[in-house]
């Protein structure tokens, strides 16, 4: 299953739902869409990834990143840098094990917001990225609550479906297991 990747239309659909995801969660936390260019993230799919980016059990995970500038011999500036690695392998299962009801467009917008929203969690400190695993376990369902929030103006009909996968109802294994 490791071998599937997103073809030339589905990258383009992807790049397309990050972009409209930016746009819907700078409006939920009311800040400019240009205020993204101060979260260092980038987005790669599975063809990218390096081999501990690589996650079984998940659409997509955030894995961060120190980056350290030598200004001086005896001065540096470091920052956190964070990359969504998305797993098109799981994703695309999940699409053709929902037999066309799960559409790949409004599932990628999902997980778009859904990642977006951790960046700036972990960015802004309102969450450890190094917390233990129970309270991980928390932060996830309150990324999800969220999520749900910033998708609610969205009109399309095949997001309902995924809304009602990430409700409180399903788990996400549900999608895919």
């Amino acid at each position: 299953m490791r071998d599937r990747f997103f073809n030339p239309s589905q990258m383009s659909l992807m790049k397309a739902a990050f972009d409209h995801a930016e746009q819907l969660v700078a409006n939920y936390y009311r800040f400019g869409r240009r205020a993204f260019q101060a979260y260092r993230y980038d987005i790669r799919t599975l063809a990218e990834l390096e081999t501990h980016e690589i996650q079984d059990g998940a659409f997509a995970h955030l894995c961060r990143y120190r980056y350290e500038k030598k200004r001086f011999p005896d001065v540096s500036r470091s920052f956190h840098f964070y990359r969504v690695c998305l797993q098109d392998n799981r994703i695309l299962d999940a699409v053709e094990r929902a037999n066309s009801f799960i559409k790949f467009a409004p599932l990628m917008l999902y997980i778009a917001a859904h990642e977006l929203v951790h960046v700036i969690r972990f960015d802004e400190g309102l969450f450890d990225f190094e917390a233990p695993q129970e309270e991980k376990i928390r932060e996830e369902e309150i990324v999800h609550s969220i999520t749900r929030q910033i998708m609610q103006p969205v009109v399309h009909h095949d997001l309902g479906l995924v809304l009602d996968c990430f409700s409180s109802q399903y788990q996400i294994g549900d999608l895919y297991n």
